[in-house]
């Protein structure tokens, strides 16, 4: 969308959205300063903040940086205060700090990168909102990063897709625990090619296979998913709770089985992913955290 044809939702509005200097959760908080809100950014890295941040304002956005490990509970804690001591209150949170340090079958994964991911993916989204639910305003909005792999975990990224599968229910859970004063909702985006994902969309094999299964016939786009992620935080959400939406420009998601057609072409990314993993596991390895 044109910038000039975005709306103001979000003015006098305060957001915090983890993981955000760079790929989706960057365009996230971009998407919701640029609808009026004051947005709080956080990054494991200085340097990346601190980019960011001056992105952000050269677009007439006003915007907080912090560095903030989701793991690290001085850190979270750390957001939070500061964002209360500059801002006074909090609207919405977006989180979407994720890792995924292994593609080892489950059996054969590590407990120590078990650990990592359950901590990061899952345990330090229910730990933000532990030291931030007691500031959160009324009619106040949590919006949780997930993906269409949570619908059905790819063998390449089995363990990945199982802890965001566990936000779909997270999303459930604290729908109905912080219900009536902030709803709880999901995004679960296709594949999109960012850092993060480049192990897949860089492959010409494999971007070509998924766009040809999508319905829409191209991969996402960052925009795509804070258009998404705006609605879901947005006063045009009021009357939605505990829901997920997905983005994957039509790609088949929750139970449907599809027909051979799209079976062969599920067979095909998930072979070519299969084979790039292996060849590519060190290289993959040292990128998939955010």
């Amino acid at each position: 969308m044109e910038k000039s044809k975005i709306g103001r939702r979000f003015e006098g509005k305060v957001a915090i959205v983890t993981a955000s200097t760079q790929g989706i959760g960057f365009s996230i908080a971009e998407r919701l300063g640029l609808e009026g809100a004051s947005v709080v950014i956080s990054s494991r890295r200085q340097r990346n903040v601190d980019e960011a941040v001056k992105k952000l304002k050269t677009q007439g956005i006003e915007a907080l940086g912090l560095v903030c490990h989701v793991s690290n509970a001085q850190q979270r804690n750390n957001l939070i205060q500061q964002t209360l001591e500059k801002y006074g209150k909090i609207d919405v949170i977006v989180s979407n700090a994720a890792a995924n340090p292994s593609v080892d079958a489950i059996l054969d994964t590590q407990e120590s990168t078990l650990d990592k991911l359950w901590e990061i993916n899952v345990k330090t989204s229910i730990l933000l909102l532990q030291d931030a639910a007691p500031h959160l305003t009324k009619n106040s909005s949590i919006v949780f990063i997930s993906s269409i792999s949570a619908f059905q975990p790819p063998s390449s990224m089995a363990m990945y897709g199982v802890t965001k599968t566990a936000l779909l229910g997270l999303t459930k859970a604290l729908a109905s625990e912080m219900a009536p004063h902030t709803r709880v909702n999901c995004v679960a985006p296709g594949t999109v090619p960012t850092h993060f994902a480049s192990f897949i969309t860089d492959n010409d094999t494999i971007r070509d296979a998924i766009m040809e299964k999508t319905p829409l016939k191209r991969l996402g786009t960052v925009e795509d998913m804070a258009a998404a992620t705006a609605f879901l935080a947005s006063d045009d959400a009021l009357y939605v709770t505990g829901e997920t939406i997905v983005v994957a420009g039509g790609m088949s998601s929750r139970f449907w089985k599809g027909n051979k057609e799209t079976k062969e072409r599920d067979h095909l990314v998930k072979m070519s992913t299969n084979r790039l993993l292996k060849f590519h596991k060190s290289h993959f390895e040292s990128k998939m955290f955010l």
